[in-house]
């Protein structure tokens, strides 16, 4: 049986277009979210997915990000389904159609995953490079800091905190209570 798997990362993305190239390559079934694709254990339907799929079954995706985060997780996904018999198509790598039944297309799977890792780390160092040139001009200040001296919920906090003997109430319910997790808490009452 071929199988679709078609997964955007936000809620407001749309999956349209990956459904239609997996129904024009003849896909008889298709698996969707739209979930970020970081973390294998969120991933509920590729999970059905590869408990699904069986010897001789083919897993059609339209890109390999669409399929795997990093080259570690996108090789121990296609061993895991070259031990059961299943293989992988990517429709659009590099404006080619990777198909993992062939030889050519296994090795291209692994290389360019390995790319795509490579360029995923570049970036990152590139952008580490940025921030660095922005500390040494002056014009960098990190993430604005979500809690203030003007923030009413984490003030209401911090009292709670501080009458805790007349409110009765827990650390935990304080910090359910206001959304503002224990070490923040903990942080600003010791800045009092």
């Amino acid at each position: 049986m071929i199988y679709g798997y078609s997964r955007v990362s936000s809620k407001g993305q749309n999956l349209q277009v990956q459904i239609d190239n997996l129904k024009e390559f003849g896909c008889e079934k298709i698996f969707k979210e739209k979930i970020s694709g970081r973390s294998m254990n969120q991933r509920k339907q590729f999970n059905k997915l590869l408990d699904t799929v069986s010897d001789g079954d083919t897993i059609v995706v339209t890109k390999l990000d669409r399929f795997a985060r990093s080259t570690k997780d996108a090789l121990n996904t296609i061993d895991f389904l070259n031990n059961k018999g299943v293989f992988l198509v990517v429709l659009n790598m590099g404006g080619e159609k990777v198909d993992t039944r062939t030889p050519i297309g296994k090795f291209m799977v692994t290389m360019l995953a390995g790319v795509a890792e490579f360029e995923a780390d570049m970036i990152r160092e590139r952008q580490l490079e940025g921030i660095e040139k922005a500390k040494e001009r002056g014009v960098y200040k990190g993430r604005p800091k979500t809690y203030t001296n003007n923030h009413k919920g984490l003030e209401s906090a911090l009292d709670d905190l501080q009458n805790r003997d007349k409110n009765g109430l827990t650390v935990n319910e304080i910090c359910e209570t206001y959304k503002i997790s224990r070490a923040t808490l903990y942080r600003e009452a010791r800045k009092k």
